[in-house]
């Protein structure tokens, strides 16, 4: 009977196996639903829309891109970890929801280490000081000055209270020794319509939320949140050739339910690398001003702790205390 038993669960296990990879050999056999922690307009909405549209070609379904703006990116990540572990509902998130608000909230409806499978980042960029083409600042010097001079007049914008981009203005306030106003949106399109009508002077930006706005003009792009200039932007300065201290980057990450197939996530995860290879998908992303960047699941799961670790020294630095 124990033989019996043992040989039952042999044969069980043995299948289960083999299902799990011929899964991840057709997948995907339907369209897959991409949700993005964006509204439209933001860089997470744009860089969503460039991978939706390249892996639906690495991977022969559609990739559907879907926005599920809302609570700094939670109603998107809560909607993800509570969908079925399938790989037919990825997340495509930056880092507001996913390192920064266990920090700035007393709960949340989700443990990224216990409910996410990580699968790669796809890009990064830094993010960059745009200001309104009125505003008489053409480095961080000009508008530290400015801003000592009026202080809180200046009014910069975000995504939301307790986004990357509130932070990194807030980042700047600390090491400049400034107080300027910060007004939030919801989300990093409406952020970037009240920095173009003039409501608001200056916002701290991702590639893809301000770069195509600089380069037609409507904006002034006038420093990196980085210590040296990016090749992705050689003729943009360096916040760090004037101010030390400021470095802060925009990236954008794929991640699963927790308990998806292994085999699922390394054929998304070897077609998104696929995909950030292709010469058109690198052309795109470097007009929005981001460079292709992958890691593997393990790699991306160390990179979410240490970012945690970093921004929480931030939050607790500008006093915000958890909501």
């Amino acid at each position: 009977m124990a033989r019996r038993s043992v040989l039952h669960w042999l044969t069980g296990a043995a299948g289960l196996l083999l299902a799990a990879v011929a899964a991840g050999q057709t997948y995907p056999e339907r369209p897959v639903r991409l949700i993005m922690a964006s509204a439209v307009g933001g860089g997470t909405d744009t860089m969503g829309r460039i991978m939706a549209a390249a892996l639906s070609e690495q991977l022969g379904q559609q990739f559907v891109p879907e926005n599920r703006p809302g609570a700094g990116g939670q109603i998107a990540t809560a909607s993800v970890t509570k969908s079925p572990p399938d790989g037919y509902t990825l997340l495509f998130a930056a880092g507001q929801s996913l390192v920064i608000h266990p920090h700035t909230y007393a709960s949340l409806p989700y443990n990224v280490a216990r409910d996410l499978a990580p699968i790669t980042l796809v890009g990064a960029s830094d993010y960059i000081l745009a200001v309104h083409p009125s505003l008489p600042v053409r480095s961080p010097k000009d508008l530290v000055a400015l801003a000592r001079a009026k202080p809180g007049a200046l009014a910069f914008g975000s995504s939301g209270n307790s986004s990357i981009p509130h932070l990194a203005g807030e980042l700047f306030k600390q090491v400049a020794k400034v107080n300027m106003l910060h007004v939030p949106f919801k989300g990093g399109g409406p952020a970037v319509i009240a920095i173009l009508s003039g409501e608001i002077s200056l916002i701290f930006g991702s590639g893809p939320t301000v770069v195509r706005h600089g380069t037609s003009g409507k904006l002034r792009l006038v420093a990196t949140c980085s210590d040296k200039r990016t090749r992705m932007l050689p003729n943009v300065p360096a916040m760090g050739e004037t101010l030390k201290g400021i470095e802060v980057s925009s990236w954008y990450s794929i991640q699963a339910p927790a308990g998806t197939p292994r085999e699922v996530i390394t054929r998304i995860h070897a077609a998104a690398i696929k995909a950030v290879a292709e010469p058109k998908v690198v052309k795109v992303m470097a007009a929005e001003g981001v460079e292709p960047l992958t890691m593997t699941p393990e790699e991306l799961a160390a990179f979410l702790r240490a970012e945690t670790a970093k921004w929480g020294k931030v939050v607790r630095a500008a006093g915000l205390r958890p909501q």
